[in-house]
């Protein structure tokens, strides 16, 4: 048999992941920039997370932790990440983000057992995988979340005008979804509700502000680019890069 730490079918991943941060500049920015962050992942924890603060929650790989550090900062104390990236984990470190720790994911749902959390999250990491992978993780995220409990993903869009910039962002990622695509494979593996969110930018500021409204405006011309095609209003369609779905089990 061979050594899968040297069979390129296993390998490739795991060299990536090793030097993860040190050769994607936009993964070290993402992490100098955690503040301008935060806004958006603010709006995501208030909008999406329960009400109660005592929840038990984990981001499956978490990064450098932001997710985690937002939700902390919003009072969610038991809410961790993990990530199999050693660079990653090491940036949460340096930028003083407590809960996040080094583990593959799948590996660590194994390892969980029923009904342990109320929220799951999977950020821009779900396209990463191929569709039986996307599949088994699905029915094990299932499991891990207690009756009630919400995954909460974040996904490129691959109905969006740029859509090729973030399905194509780094070496390891391989598809996208479009809102049609990740209700139907929830569904499929049991979620009872699915709903999906365009990421319209968050007004915070001047600058924010002005790319709201035109994001309102752009997102006019498409919907009636759109109308003219196909004949459809377009008033759900999603259009942003990336887009959020969030599943109740």
């Amino acid at each position: 048999m061979s050594d899968s730490s040297t069979n390129p079918a296993t390998d490739w991943r795991r060299r990536v992941l090793q030097r993860y941060v040190s050769t994607h500049g936009a993964v070290s920015d993402a992490a100098a920039n955690l503040d301008r962050r935060r806004p958006f992942l603010d709006k995501l924890i208030a909008e999406h997370f329960p009400a109660n603060r005592t929840i038990t929650g984990i981001d499956l790989g978490c990064g450098h932790g932001a997710v985690v550090w937002a939700a902390r900062r919003a009072g969610y104390a038991n809410f961790i990440g993990v990530d199999a990236s050693p660079e990653q984990v090491a940036m949460s470190k340096t930028l003083g983000i407590e809960g996040v720790r080094e583990g593959d994911l799948m590996a660590e749902l194994a390892n969980t057992p029923d009904a342990t959390y109320d929220v799951v999250v999977l950020f821009d990491l779900y396209h990463y995988f191929d569709p039986a992978t996307q599949m088994k993780l699905a029915d094990e995220v299932r499991r891990v979340l207690k009756p009630g409990g919400r995954w909460i993903l974040h996904l490129p869009n691959g109905e969006a005008l740029f859509a090729g910039r973030v399905r194509y962002w780094d070496f390891m990622a391989t598809g996208s979804f479009t809102r049609k695509s990740i209700e139907q494979l929830l569904l499929v593996c049991d979620f009872r509700d699915v709903r999906c969110y365009e990421d319209k930018p968050v007004a915070h500021g001047l600058k924010s502000s002005v790319r709201a409204v035109l994001w309102a405006v752009l997102r006019a011309g498409l919907r009636l680019a759109l109308a003219a095609e196909t004949g459809e209003t377009g008033r759900d369609a999603i259009f942003s890069q990336t887009f959020l779905a969030v599943a109740t089990k």
